[in-house]
C-alpha cells in the first residue's frame, strides 16, 4: 500500500504542510518583529519554540506510528495544529505566542513525522525524499513571494487551512505498516540497509545526530538572515526578491545533488557538501553586504538542498523498516529549537550577527565530524560498499 501513488501523494503533501513553518521562517520571523514588536531574541526564541515543537511531535509519532492507527493521528494532529494556530491569532503577546507556537509546533511534528514515515515505506523511500525536496523549493519560493503581503493574522491563518484538506484524502494515508511477509524481507535485505547484522544501530543515529547539527547550523542562519540584513542596511525590497529566486534556484540545487549521488553515492558528496556549507555561513562572519549576501543565500540554500538530498537518503537506505525515518523531523526540529535559541543567546550576551554565523559554520563542521565516524564505523563492518550509505544509487 505504501507503494501506490495515492501513498505518495498523500504524504509529500502532508511533508509539505508539516515543513511549511520551517521553509518561511525568515519572513515569519521578520513579521513577528515588525508586526508584533518582538526583539531580535524574542523572535529567535519563538522560532526555537515552534520548531522545537517539530522535534517533539515527531518523537511521539515514532513512538505512535507502528501502534497506532495513523489516521486517527492525523486528525487530532490537524485539530492540534488548527487550535493553535487560531489561538495564536487571539493571544499575541510573547509569551502566549511562545507557548502557542510550541503546541501548534507538537501538532505538526506529529503530521509530519507520519507523512515522512509514509515516505520512508516505500520500495524507494530515497527517491520519493527527492521528490518531496523538489516539492519544497517551489513552496518555499511561493511562501517567500505570499507570506510578507499577508497580516499576522492571516498568515496564521493559512498555516491553519492547510492542514484541512488532508482530512479529505484520508484513506490515501496507510492506517498502519504493511505486514511484512518473509519474501518481502528478502528483498528488503537485498535492496536496502537495513541488513541489521550488517549495519550497527548507532550508524543510523549517528546520521540523526549530524543532521541535527546541520540543522543548527540551517535554522540559526534561515532565522536570522534577514534580520541581519535589515540591521546591516541593506535594501528590505531587494533582500525579498533575493530570498523569492534562491527558492527556486534550490531546485537545481536537487538535480545535481541526485545526479551526483547517482554517480558517486551518498556519503564522499555529503561530507565534501557539509564543508562547503559551512563556508557559505563562514562568508558572512566578516559582515554583510550585498555582493556576499547574495553569493552567500544562493550558495546555503542550494546546497542545503544537497544536504537534505543525502541525509534522508542515507537514513532511508540505513532502515526500510521507518523507525528511523520517523525521526527525521525530529532531528530536524531538534537542531531548529538549538539554533535559533542558541543564536538568540548569543544576541543576548552582547555578539553580533558575525559570531551567528560562525556559529552557524562551526555547527555544519561538527556535522562533518560525526558523519566521518559513521563512515568509517560502516567500513570497520565490513557493510560500507554493500550497505548504500556510499553505494546505493537513491
Amino acid at each position: 500500500m505504501f507503494d501506490h501513488w495515492q501513498s505518495l501523494a498523500m504524504g509529500l503533501y502532508m511533508s509539505i504542510v508539516g515543513y511549511s513553518v520551517l521553509a518561511g521562517i525568515p519572513v515569519i520571523s521578520t513579521a513577528w518583529s515588525s508586526l508584533l514588536g518582538f526583539s531580535d531574541i524574542q523572535v529567535g526564541r519563538v522560532a526555537g519554540a515552534d520548531l522545537g515543537g517539530l522535534s517533539a511531535g515527531a518523537v511521539l509519532a515514532a513512538l505512535l506510528v507502528a501502534r497506532w492507527n495513523r489516521r486517527t493521528l492525523v486528525i487530532a494532529a490537524v485539530a492540534g495544529a488548527i487550535a493553535a494556530n487560531m489561538a495564536c491569532v487571539v493571544f499575541q503577546g510573547y509569551g502566549s505566542t511562545l507557548l502557542l507556537r510550541f503546541l501548534a509546533g507538537v501538532a505538526s511534528g506529529v503530521f509530519t513525522g507520519i507523512a515522512v514515515a509514509t515516505l520512508g515505506g516505500r520500495t524507494h523511500a530515497a527517491r520519493a525524499f527527492n521528490y518531496l525536496l523538489f516539492s519544497f523549493a517551489f513552496i518555499q519560493a511561493g511562501e517567500m513571494y505570499i507570506l510578507p503581503r499577508l497580516s499576522m493574522e492571516q498568515i496564521y491563518g493559512v498555516f491553519a487551512l492547510s492542514y484541512i484538506p488532508a482530512l479529505f484524502f484520508l484513506r490515501w494515508l496507510p492506517a498502519r505498516p504493511d505486514p511484512v511477509s518473509p519474501a518481502d524481507n528478502t528483498q528488503k535485505v537485498s535492496t536496502s540497509v537495513t541488513r541489521a547484522v550488517q549495519v550497527p544501530t548507532i550508524v543510523p543515529w549517528l546520521c540523526l545526530l549530524a543532521m541535527a547539527l546541520t540543522y543548527v547550523n540551517i535554522g540559526a542562519y534561515w532565522t536570522y538572515i534577514e534580520l541581519a540584513t535589515a540591521d546591516a542596511g541593506l535594501d528590505g525590497d531587494w533582500v525579498s526578491g533575493v530570498l523569492i529566486w534562491v527558492s527556486f534556484f534550490s531546485v537545481l540545487g536537487c538535480l545535481v545533488a541526485t545526479v551526483l549521488s547517482d554517480r558517486f553515492g551518498l556519503a564522499r558528496p555529503l561530507l565534501a557538501t557539509l564543508v562547503f556549507h559551512a563556508m557559505t555561513a563562514g562568508m558572512l562572519i566578516a559582515g554583510i553586504d550585498e555582493p556576499r549576501f547574495f553569493i552567500s543565500l544562493y550558495a546555503f540554500n542550494f546546497l542545503w538542498i544537497f544536504v537534505d538530498v543525502y541525509q534522508m537518503g542515507s537514513v532511508a537506505n540505513l532502515d526500510s523498516s521507518g523507525r528511523f525515518a520517523s525521526l527525521i523531523p525530529a532531528a530536524q526540529g531538534l537542531g531548529q529549537i538549538v539554533g535559533p535559541n542558541l543564536a538568540a543567546s548569543l544576541l543576548a550576551f552582547g555578539a553580533g550577527y558575525g559570531e551567528i554565523f560562525l556559529m552557524c559554520a562551526l555547527a555544519s563542521l561538527a556535522a562533518f565530524v560525526v558523519y566521518a565516524l559513521a563512515y568509517l564505523r560502516l567500513r570497520s563492518e565490513l557493510a560500507f560498499r554493500s550497505s548504500g550509505f556510499a553505494g546505493a544509487r537513491s
